[in-house]
């Protein structure tokens, strides 16, 4: 065995002796814990801030995006957001112990399907810092251990920050290596923790298509993916033109390197020419590129839109994480849930109109995680739909599916209570 192996071995049995401490632990006992990791991030805020600054200056020489920066980068106010997300998972209503469904059948024995952790999670992810603590904490409210391997890229801002979850949890009693994070930046990390399915019983990767892929490849143990964000907006015929252009700006230019931010805009062509006249002038003050089908490219140049370029094939494919919207005319209703499914990834996509039928249609045939009307997509997101910080958004359809929070980091169980039947 490795001496890499052995490491991560090791910190896999140590998550494992920490997940049988932290089922027992109480609700208001793990409220205690999440206050204190709040407390700890808020006393280490400059220290955090310091450490980043040591991977954006990596980051920089290496060439990131600008949106591969921004999503790297901590600041004060940033991390003041992230003690206030957990602070609201510690006053979330605690899963574990919940009642899902109790009853008799004719034998007479009690059956009761109850709520439980799933005991030690792993999660590999890119990027972006502030996921080590909302993963770290909402794993720890549902009673589970945590193993975290970040990206490369923010390695000494992920350290610092769950050094300071585990020291600010153990004053309050968090059991130790509830909160481990892999300390290499070595790829062989990755097989690894895929293949300890002695040690982990989930594994959650969050980041690009490569990532999952070679997670799934190796993976012994079930695993929850997040695959890409190409999210649409559908502009149907009687959509109000100054919402659609609201919420179409939203959903691409409000934060465009996150997964919930819009990538494909479909218009019907009863609406385009007026609904182009309206949002142009928006999108092109950001400025937005259009990579357009020849008929939205020759509307888009007739009212002298700049940056504009002509769609292929790929563009219908590509997650672009940045200011850049593949637009699209389409004659129906149908063909613009038929685009969703065949180029989509099922992820969140929004139909703008003023006709609930339309709008029910829409909602019922496509087949994504999330699915709006008359709102932008950048809802899909834990704290927007009231879960407090998420691990994830799942693009799966089994247990879990959508913003992923405390529940969907629970397993369950039945226990059967009798009076001394046999069969």
């Amino acid at each position: 065995m490795s001496n890499l192996q052995e490491q991560i071995h090791a910190i896999g049995a140590r998550a494992r002796a920490a997940s049988r401490q932290l089922a027992a632990l109480t609700a208001a006992q793990k409220a205690d814990i999440l206050h204190a990791m709040a407390d700890e991030l808020g006393a280490r805020s400059h220290a955090l801030v310091v450490a980043n600054a040591d991977d954006l200056a990596r980051a920089e020489t290496n060439g990131l995006s600008k949106a591969a920066l921004d999503r790297l980068r901590l600041t004060e106010n940033r991390i003041a957001e992230m003690a206030a997300g957990i602070c609201q998972v510690a006053s979330l209503p605690d899963p574990v112990g919940e009642i899902l469904r109790e009853w008799t059948p004719p034998n007479g024995i009690r059956i009761t399907k109850i709520r439980t952790p799933i005991g030690v999670i792993g999660i590999i992810y890119e990027s972006r810092p502030n996921v080590t603590s909302d993963a770290a904490v909402l794993c720890l409210k549902a009673g589970n251990a945590v193993i975290l391997r970040g990206g490369s890229e923010a390695i000494s801002s992920n350290l610092a920050i769950a050094d300071a979850l585990q020291a600010g949890g153990a004053r309050a009693g968090l059991p130790e290596s509830a909160v481990q994070l892999i300390p290499t930046t070595d790829r062989e990390a990755v097989k690894i923790m895929a293949q300890m399915d002695g040690f982990m019983d989930v594994i959650i990767p969050r980041g690009g298509h490569s990532l999952i892929e070679h997670v799934v490849t190796h993976a012994r143990m079930p695993v929850i993916k997040h695959y890409d964000g190409i999210c649409h907006v559908y502009v149907d015929r009687d959509a109000d033109c100054a919402m659609a252009r609201d919420i179409a700006i939203n959903a691409k230019c409000q934060r465009p390197g996150v997964c919930n931010a819009m990538e494909t805009l479909l218009v019907h062509r009863d609406i385009a020419s007026r609904f182009f006249a309206a949002a142009a002038p928006a999108f092109s003050a950001y400025p937005v590129e259009m990579r357009a089908d020849p008929e939205a490219f020759q509307l888009l140049a007739g009212l002298g839109y700049k940056p504009l370029r002509k769609a292929d094939e790929q563009s219908w494919r590509t997650e672009y994480l940045d200011l850049i919207l593949s637009v699209r005319v389409v004659d129906s209703l149908d063909e613009a849930v038929a685009h969703i499914e065949e180029f989509g990834s099922h992820h969140s996509d929004a139909i703008i109109t003023a006709d609930p039928a339309a709008a029910e249609k829409f909602l019922s045939g496509v087949d994504s995680a999330t699915v709006y009307w008359n709102a932008s997509t950048r809802f899909t997101d834990g704290g927007e739909f009231g879960f407090g910080a998420e691990i994830g958004i799942s693009t799966d359809k089994l247990h879990a599916r959508g913003p992923m929070a405390l529940e969907e980091l629970t397993s369950y169980k039945y226990q059967i209570r009798g009076t001394g039947q046999t069969r």
